[in-house]
């Protein structure tokens, strides 16, 4: 795309909408209030699933009169709510708010935690989708001409497509390993020398071990920036050092939830994720009171979506854990910053002799131990009087078998000092755990279903 379509100015900022980027807080809410009263008179005049819902509790639209009516009073919904709504006249059923003539695209979640959600996208919502991820590739330095490498198979997960869409924005260029083998990605890296790579964390660094055992430096390709995303990976300070050193550039996150948006972009200062606040609200609770919880504690992200309007997400569960900032960042936008990215789901959590275990503490952990590698899994059963979990996790490939016992028991040392609980550790040969190209499957619940 020819440069002259933005502006010196433009090229030269930090952010990709400075007014908004930077809004202070009083004017930021006043926004959200606006957009939220606006989308819950359009939500219950057009969406059956919201006007059910709302006339079960005795709320109309005009109840909403601030954002704390708004967090008080208009209940959640949960991906089975959707679900139940698309299944009453497939695919869209009461869940869906414009007619069959006005749908451009169709995709769908994926499906990681159980039966896939159906997506429907308007042209108007790829725009805004997109909008979310320009926020973090220009706050980046990315610019018009920067070329885009996506490791990422194109079938109907949205995530990596909303990325495409971001790409365009901007005016990159796109480069696809869609349908190609790692080896064939290797090839095609080598040979396009993209700018941008685009993956998931765990994808991102088997291609890493692929390269290392064809002979290939990734540090010597020139790729200047991993933009990862699909999972909380590039969030946890070892992991992110891991595809770092194998890469030899800067590793940053991007955090959406498909039905949603890809709603958070990455801090350049890599502390975190912004809310994209122009697409979205987030009311941050406690997932057992419902208390909208303060500056610095975790809670869940409850979001609301002003970019899905074909099928509008309305105070949504995401079962995401975050530590919201309120506070203008270092990097100077004004925008919610959720400390760390995702702490993990609420619907992962073990509960171990009363103390709460996430998968992704775990991982934090694991990281800091000399001799293990990034591949792990949680395995997590019912025993006799609590739930009993295990950890598997592979050696490093110069790590010998003779030494994996002794790494297995400094392992478990570590994590019972840390979480005071004992988890059970199996020290797996290296390439033993299986490998990804789309979310890693890390959690493995073997508990009876209640």
């Amino acid at each position: 795309m020819n440069k002259s379509i933005f502006s010196e100015s433009s090229l030269k900022s930090k952010y990709w909408n400075p007014y908004t980027e930077t809004m202070p807080r009083e004017e930021v809410n006043a926004l959200h209030l606006k957009r939220i009263q606006k989308l819950i008179r359009y939500a219950y005049t057009h969406v059956p699933l919201y006007r059910n819902l709302y006339n079960r509790v005795g709320l109309k639209p005009e109840d909403v009169r601030t954002l704390e009516d708004f967090d008080r009073l208009v209940p959640t919904i949960d991906k089975k709510e959707l679900l139940d709504a698309q299944s009453k006249n497939p695919p869209w059923g009461e869940a869906a708010a414009l007619s069959e003539d006005a749908l451009l695209y169709r995709y769908q979640t994926s499906g990681s935690t159980g039966v896939p959600l159906v997506i429907p996208i308007s042209y108007y919502d790829s725009v805004r989708y997109g909008d979310q991820w320009a926020y973090g590739f220009w706050g980046v330095g990315l610019r018009p001409g920067h070329s885009f490498y996506f490791a990422f198979p194109w079938g109907t997960f949205i995530a990596f497509w909303s990325a495409y869409w971001g790409v365009r924005r901007i005016g990159g260029t796109v480069y696809s390993g869609g349908g190609a083998s790692t080896e064939m990605r290797l090839k095609q890296i080598l040979e396009y020398k993209p700018t941008v790579f685009l993956s998931t964390p765990t994808y991102a660094l088997y291609v890493a071990e692929k390269a290392k055992e064809a002979g290939i430096n990734l540090r010597e390709i020139g790729i200047k920036v991993m933009y990862l995303s699909g999972e909380p990976g590039v969030s946890i300070p070892s992991t992110r050092q891991a595809i770092e050193e194998a890469w030899g550039t800067k590793a940053y996150e991007h955090y959406g939830i498909g039905e949603v948006g890809a709603i958070c972009f990455t801090c350049p200062h890599q502390i975190g994720v912004h809310l994209a606040e122009d697409h979205a609200y987030s009311t941050i609770v406690d997932p057992e009171s419902g208390r909208v919880v303060g500056e610095g504690e975790i809670g869940e992200n409850i979001v609301t979506s002003y970019a899905q309007l074909y099928q509008p997400v309305i105070k949504y569960r995401t079962h995401d854990l975050v530590r919201p900032s309120y506070s203008v960042c270092e990097c100077g936008r004004s925008w919610i910053l959720f400390r760390g990215g995702v702490q993990g789901r609420t619907d992962h959590m073990i509960v171990v002799k009363g103390t709460n275990i996430y998968p992704t503490a775990v991982e934090a952990l694991l990281g800091n131990i000399a001799g293990l590698s990034p591949h792990y899994e949680v395995h997590v059963s019912r025993g006799p009087l609590n739930d009993e979990v295990t950890v598997k996790v592979e050696a490093a490939p110069e790590i010998p078998p003779s030494a994996h016992r002794d790494l297995q028991k400094k392992t478990e040392e570590t994590l019972y000092g840390r979480i005071l609980v004992k988890i059970g550790v199996e020290i797996c040969p290296s390439g033993a755990l299986p490998r990804y190209e789309l979310k890693a499957k890390r959690f493995f619940d073997h508990r009876p279903k209640s």
